[in-house]
């Protein structure tokens, strides 16, 4: 029997500047199935992870919600901790790249290339907001473009024309920050000489490590000569001081990945028989894995390993690149209600609905995965109640009844159980390979054979017949050593599931050589629904929830490090599109709860000359409807019709607040009439 392996497994680090939505999910739901199945098979795979916690898009962010940069990001990373557990994400670690931790390797890795040479310093000219008193990164400046004139740009490309510019060319520029026009100041800036690690890179992106897309799209960088990269800012800044140098600061990306080491670092210190040095040091044996989102791959493939192999540590032994998540073959949207916060999700379905249907369509590529809402609910309901769970509702009530729920001995199905024994190199080869689509098709082919085979075999049929209680035995029996086998195979993605099945099955916790063994003479515990269906009905009011939990959300821009941060210029509009918009004054005559929906109330609206049907995310702060009739509000008269499952919903009220119990309906100041328009 071979030795276990050492495996180190990091998912990138989520941004603690705002919530986890589904897209995020795919990579922590990818991850966390490979290092399950790692773990079933016995090997020592730890997985860590951190928030991302640093940079000017959090310090602009804690600035306006009146808190300290360490307030917000431990509310975010409460947030964050949350969701993933109630998703059954499993870290080992989950930590913070604010940690002193991270300091210490972030200055110990950088004072080992200065000290190397590869730390080059230079003059940078650079927008600086006069009012915020700061340097502006690129999305904080917009103006008009210099190739095609286009108003209210970004400082680095034009989304009408897609040209690509210095922040200097744009005419008319203005900090997206403060609204000042900004003005030009040189500035020192530290930069990390990537070039000096050209040759090492073009061997080691084609060594294996990556998949052959990624290492194509890389070799493009690479031959086209790579250029040193700015790794420093200047205050303010939230983040980490750079050594002997005041008032700069590593740039976020330089210490976001460092932030891998600095939470198994952390890690260490809690479990003695971890050895840092036998991860990340240079002569390391273990395996390092990174599993990443393709927006990301530069900093991964190219500036990581480059700063690892010049201070001395050991490279990854490979990178994980998956693709983004798409919605019913669309980007995900907010109007749509398909930009869907991992909260929003678990207020009303099951956490391994959604970890089932990716494993189901993740694949070793780099492809975009799609979440068709109705593929999804058919999807779950046919592969996880229709057959898997099937096959134990079927077999156990007979077992329960003829025999007093305990498992004759024998084997009634001999060929198919070899059948489903033989799978286990198959399966585990795909999961190895991380092509859990393939995993999944040959778990459910298995499961379509066995309940086939239950179907042709009809115990029920049987049951009624004189003399046939031992053969009714015999099938069930049978048909619930094959479900095990199933619940094996399946561990990696239902967790939960698995558990529940080991209560049923009244055994110690499942193991992948576990399928090399039948039960015989056994006796199960009662059986209860393992899973129930997904009702249309509940995902309908999921996607009608994030339309109104997100109706007021400004429209995100890219941060940067790969993630969304709010624009605070997305909801300017100019004076002709606002008198476009029809306010009224409304008199509330009826409002109720609406069956179905966690978050939505109806509300019958006088509108003076007509009356309007609204439906409201508003609840939660209204949990006695009735007493918002009578009440005088305001709400917009000309919005499109919206259909709901619930309705047609003719218009939209206005409120405000936070959210949850704090949301406030607004209110005309008293003499106000219904249907007056606002002005």
């Amino acid at each position: 029997m071979s030795e276990p392996r050492k495996i180190l497994v990091t998912s990138a680090l989520p941004y603690a500047n705002g919530s986890i939505h589904l897209g995020h999910m795919v990579e922590y739901i990818q991850t966390d199935v490979w290092v399950r199945y790692q773990k079933l098979r016995g090997n020592q795979c730890i997985y860590v992870c951190a928030d991302d916690a640093h940079g000017s898009a959090i310090m602009l962010r804690a600035e306006k919600e009146g808190v300290t940069n360490e307030q917000l990001i431990d509310a975010v990373k409460a947030e964050h901790s949350t969701d993933f557990a109630d998703f059954l994400v499993e870290f080992d670690n989950f930590y913070s790249t604010h940690s002193e931790e991270n300091r210490a390797l972030s200055s110990e890795i950088y004072l080992r290339l200065r000290d190397a040479g590869h730390i080059a310093t230079r003059s940078v000219t650079q927008y600086f907001d006069p009012e915020k008193q700061m340097f502006l990164a690129d999305r904080f400046i917009k103006g008009t473009c210099p190739k095609c004139g286009t108003a209210d740009q970004y400082g680095d490309n034009c989304e009408k024309c897609g040209a690509t510019y210095e922040p200097t060319d744009l005419k008319d520029p203005k900090s997206a920050i403060s609204g000042a026009t900004p003005v030009l100041r040189d500035s020192k800036h530290f930069f990390f000489k990537l070039p000096d690690f050209q040759a090492m890179l073009q061997g080691w992106t084609r060594s294996g490590t990556l998949q052959e897309p990624v290492a194509n799209k890389l070799a493009e960088w690479l031959d086209s000569g790579l250029q040193e990269w700015d790794i420093s800012r200047d205050a303010p800044y939230f983040g980490f001081e750079i050594p002997d140098a005041p008032g700069k600061y590593f740039y976020v990306w330089l210490d976001a990945p460092i932030g891998y080491m600095a939470s198994f670092q952390n890690l260490c210190a809690r479990r003695p028989e971890l050895d840092f040095d036998a991860f990340w040091g240079k002569d390391s044996t273990a395996e390092l894995y990174h599993f990443i989102g393709k927006d990301i791959v530069n900093f991964h493939a190219l500036f990581w390993p480059a700063m690892l192999e010049g201070a001395g540590y050991r490279k990854p032994t490979a990178l994980n690149v998956h693709g983004y998540l798409t919605v019913n073959g669309q980007k995900m949207s907010k109007s749509r209600g398909t930009f869907i916060k991992a909260r929003t999700y678990l207020e009303h379905l099951a956490p391994e609905y959604l970890r089932y249907y990716y494993a189901s369509k993740l694949g070793r590529g780099v492809d975009d995965l799609d979440m068709n809402l109705e593929d999804f609910v058919q999807k779950v309901n046919s592969d996880l109640i229709g057959k898997v769970v099937n096959i134990a509702s079927r077999c156990a009530g007979f077992i329960h009844k003829g025999n007093g729920g305990r498992l004759v001995a024998g084997n009634a199905a001999p060929e198919l159980t070899a059948a489903f024994v033989a799978a286990a190199p198959v399966i585990a080869d795909a999961y190895e390979q991380r092509d859990f689509a393939r995993a999944m098709r040959e778990t459910m082919a298995l499961a379509d054979r066995a309940n086939a085979w239950i179907a042709d075999k009809a115990p029920w049929a049987l049951a009624k017949q004189e003399g046939k209680q031992d053969e009714v035995q015999a099938i069930c029996a049978a048909g619930i050593n094959l479900f095990r086998l199933l619940m094996i195979y399946l561990k990696p993605v239902l967790p939960a599931l698995a558990a529940e099945a080991e209560a049923f099955l009244n055994v110690a916790p499942l193991h992948w050589d576990d399928h090399q063994t039948l039960l015989a003479d056994h006796a199960l515990n009662a059986f209860k629904p393992l899973m129930t269906r997904i009702e249309p009905a509940r995902v309908e009011a999921m996607v009608a929830a994030s339309q109104e939990s997100l109706a007021a959300t400004a429209d995100p821009v890219s941060s940067g490090n790969g993630e969304l941060v709010a624009d605070p210029l997305a909801d300017e509009i100019d004076f002709d599109a606002f008198a476009a918009v029809d306010l009224r004054v409304a008199r509330i005559l009826k409002a109720e709860a609406v069956e179905g929906a966690d978050k939505l109330l109806r509300l019958t609206l006088d509108i003076g000359d007509a009356q309007r049907t609204v439906f409201s995310g508003i609840k939660s702060a209204y949990p006695d409807p009735t007493a918002l009739e009578g009440r005088l509000t305001m709400m917009i008269a000309n919005l499109k019709p919206r259909k709901m499952r619930f309705g047609l919903s003719e218009g939209m009220v206005l409120a405000a607040g936070p959210g949850g119990s704090e949301i406030y309906l607004l209110s005309p100041d008293t003499g106000a009439k219904p249907g007056q328009r606002i002005k």
